[in-house]
């Protein structure tokens, strides 16, 4: 089951609402034939992952389908293609968001069509409603059942808690926990082996990012498994390398700040080069980490300088 990409990239959504430079495509790329991967995870639950966006988890069963996340404007079909051959049915009854960005919100539209009603932060909301991107502008967009602090689903055997965490990777972000499979879906608070996008520009810090990491180990026990936004299915142990590395980058970066260095000082004393070869990926680069923690200990309110 495979549909192909014509429209855009997930780091062409993820800029989109962040001011960061997305990478080019020429007018000849080849756009990639993308294929829903699920993960039976038991208990009604599976994880579903295109490796463009981010990563989904649904919940079945006779009181219908939650899921968490939709993914990009343009793979509504593959990922009810996906939900079809796990559930016999493409609409879920509800969407839970984990954060407004365009790689894990901006299907919304699509399943709004089909019925399902999209539950998310208040703030994701009013990001969504005040953004001019071409998926936020389409009717079914906009979340019409929004959230403080929790909010909880009792459908088929599982309780189902969707908890806000404030000022992380941006200001509306959720968790959402699966508390009887044990299976905690972190959204983009956690990038799984990859530096993290903090969107500085959406509300997201550097210490309500750590913070909220820290409160995903907490709810996590030794056998849970962590979905994480981006990256591979994790544990403990993989959210603990995490915060091990953003908590020492972070300390890097304000002790030259504090000394007195601007962002090419920083910039040239490479204070992230030992991370490089684990940590560096396409979108978040080591210098774009840098930089967004030089903006956030200096208190600039953008991701990327442009």
């Amino acid at each position: 089951m495979s549909f192909r990409l014509a429209i855009t990239s997930a780091a062409a959504i993820l800029a989109a609402g962040s001011g960061v430079a997305a990478p080019a495509l020429s007018a000849t790329t080849q756009q990639p034939e993308v294929t829903a991967t699920s993960t039976d995870m038991g208990n009604g639950v599976h994880m579903i992952s295109t490796g463009i966006a981010g990563n989904l988890a649904i919940l079945t069963g006779e009181d219908g389908i939650v899921m968490v996340d939709d993914q990009l404007p343009n793979t509504g079909p593959v990922i009810e293609g996906a939900i079809v051959e796990i559930a016999g049915e493409g609409a879920p009854r509800f969407i839970v968001s984990t954060h407004w960005h365009g790689d894990h919100s901006g299907g919304n539209a699509h399943f709004a069509r089909l019925g399902s009603t999209i539950a998310a932060h208040h703030n994701i909301r009013a990001r969504i409603e005040a953004a001019d991107d071409a998926w936020t502008q389409e009717p079914g967009a906009l979340p019409i059942l929004t959230f403080g602090e929790d909010l909880t689903f009792h459908m088929n055997g599982q309780t189902v808690e969707v908890t806000h965490v404030p000022a992380a990777h941006t200001d509306g972000d959720a968790f959402v926990h699966f508390r009887e499979a044990d299976i905690l879906h972190m959204g983009d608070v956690f990038f799984s082996g990859w530096f993290p996008f903090i969107d500085i520009a959406s509300g997201g810090t550097v210490d309500g990012f750590l913070a909220a990491m820290e409160r995903g180990l907490a709810m996590a026990g030794p056998d849970t498994r962590i979905i994480p936004g981006h990256g591979p299915l994790s544990t403990r142990t993989e959210l603990e390398a995490s915060i091990a590395m953003l908590r020492e980058a972070a300390f890097r970066v304000r002790t030259l700040v504090e000394g007195g260095a601007d962002l090419d000082m920083v910039r040239a004393a490479e204070p992230l080069a030992d991370f490089h070869d684990d940590w560096n990926w396409g979108f978040i680069t080591t210098d774009r980490m840098v930089e967004t923690l030089y903006n956030d200990a200096v208190g600039n309110g953008r991701s990327f300088s442009r």
